[in-house]
């Protein structure tokens, strides 16, 4: 793994020689899709961005594509941290260095591509449980909730059991500007619960406890506004998404709850991902210090038409969950303190009816999901949480529970008004 002494004996040079280019560069290598895994789609990345010409050659540089760029105003060591987290972003990580047995995917790009290495993609992954009464039970001894669909060896991989009966498909979350919602205050989130809102709309905060500091937090990244802070959503996704167990999740992933399998395949010594004496990091603190960095998505160009379509989005109530913007709180990195944060969402979970999917994770019910940032919404495959829409206008009509008025609202909608709101929505 990338947390060894010798491996980054290799990149250093690289990363220190790199370092301002590669802010600005074009993506690096893509890690290879998982096993039995369809193809991705290509999408349009948004606009490119014009890079200043070659020097002394007169030629026009490459555009370079605005997404999975690092956020403005870093200092050079922050800009290093950017580069050799995204290095281990990319990186594809093997059985030798702790993958599995059960997995779901060789790397973070795997599941993060569409649009720039960060973003969302057509991936998805298996939640299951057994609900009985209305009450969800995640199958944790034979594995549950999250289907590991992978294994190093045929015999061990893991099956939804029959008793599950409640299955959920959930796409890849993009990451672009993560660091900025992280770094939006707790308080700012509650605030926004205790606002008044129109009839029908609630929302709630999601409470975890957050394992770096042993605290509750206030939940913002995954459907089910299920981590608080990108260095335990990290830790999370190390262990559960590649079986690399780390200091916040040190025990390995049992094949649907079956732990004799271990003692034959798990061959590498827990903890899988140590920390590095050079620098005092591990794999886990590189791949979050890359997804703290990252720019966010740039806005497209307003029109006429896409201004009158604010408007509209507005007068729906659509703002009302999909909030415009937050400020962040004061922050080690100047780069993250006091900035306006335009990412379209509360961050509050919402009872979502029919278009919940059935999967309840820590405060979050069955019915409850957090509100999707919009910001980036252009540049993603697919729509909703298991990527049932194939375009914008579908995953609008699709919302349901507490956007059910906005949703008939905007099906009651002239096709000029309609076309104006979805012309906003495509400069996110």
């Amino acid at each position: 793994m990338l947390g060894s002494v010798g491996r980054r004996v290799l990149v250093v040079g690289w990363l220190v020689a790199a370092s301002a280019a590669f802010a600005q560069g074009p993506r690096g290598p893509q890690a290879p899709q998982g096993l039995g895994q369809p193809p991705l789609v290509p999408v349009a990345n948004p606009t490119p961005v014009a890079a200043p010409p070659i020097p002394n050659t007169g030629r026009p540089a490459p555009q370079l594509n605005p997404l999975g760029q690092p956020l403005a105003g870093l200092t050079a060591a922050e800009l290093a941290a950017f580069n050799e987290g995204g290095v281990e972003f990319r990186n594809v990580e093997t059985v030798a260095g702790g993958l599995g047995p059960i997995f779901n995917d060789v790397s973070c790009v795997a599941c993060h591509d569409a649009g720039g290495t960060g973003g969302a993609s057509r991936r998805t992954v298996t939640r299951f449980g057994r609900t009985v009464n209305g009450v969800f039970d995640p199958l944790e001894r034979q594995g549950g909730s999250l289907l590991q669909e992978r294994s190093i060896n045929p015999g061990i991989r893991e099956v939804v059991p029959r008793e599950a009966n409640t299955v959920a498909r959930r796409v890849t979350t993009p990451l672009f500007g993560a660091g900025l919602i992280e770094a939006i205050p707790d308080s700012t989130i509650v605030l926004g619960a205790l606002g008044q809102k129109p009839a029908g709309i609630a929302g709630k905060v999601s409470v975890v406890r957050d394992v770096v500091s042993g605290i509750n937090r206030i939940g913002r990244f995954g459907w089910k506004a299920q981590a608080a802070t990108l260095l335990a959503f990290s830790g999370d996704a190390y262990l559960n998404e590649m079986g690399i167990t780390n200091r916040f999740f040190p025990t390995e992933n049992a094949p649907n709850g079956n732990a004799a399998p271990l003692a034959r395949f798990d061959r590498v010594a827990d903890v899988e991902d140590g920390i590095d004496p050079l620098d005092g990091k591990a794999d886990i603190d590189r791949a979050a210090d890359f997804m703290r960095l990252l720019a966010p998505p740039p806005r497209g160009p307003a029109t006429a038409s896409s201004v009158a379509g604010e408007a509209i989005f507005a007068r729906l109530d659509c703002a009302v969950c999909h909030t415009p913007s937050m400020r962040t709180g004061r922050n080690a990195i100047a780069a993250l303190s006091g900035k306006t944060v335009g990412l379209y969402s509360d961050l509050l979970i919402h009872d979502m009816g029919a278009l919940g999917d059935g999967i309840a994770q820590g405060t979050a019910g069955a019915r409850d999901m957090r509100t999707a940032p919009l910001w980036g919404l252009r540049s993603r495959p697919t729509w909703l949480h298991d990527g049932r829409a194939n375009t914008i206008d579908q995953a609008v009509r699709g919302h349901a529970g507490e956007a059910q008025s906005s949703r008939d609202r905007y099906g009651a909608l002239s096709a000029v008004e309609r076309q104006q709101l979805l012309d906003f929505l495509n400069t996110l």
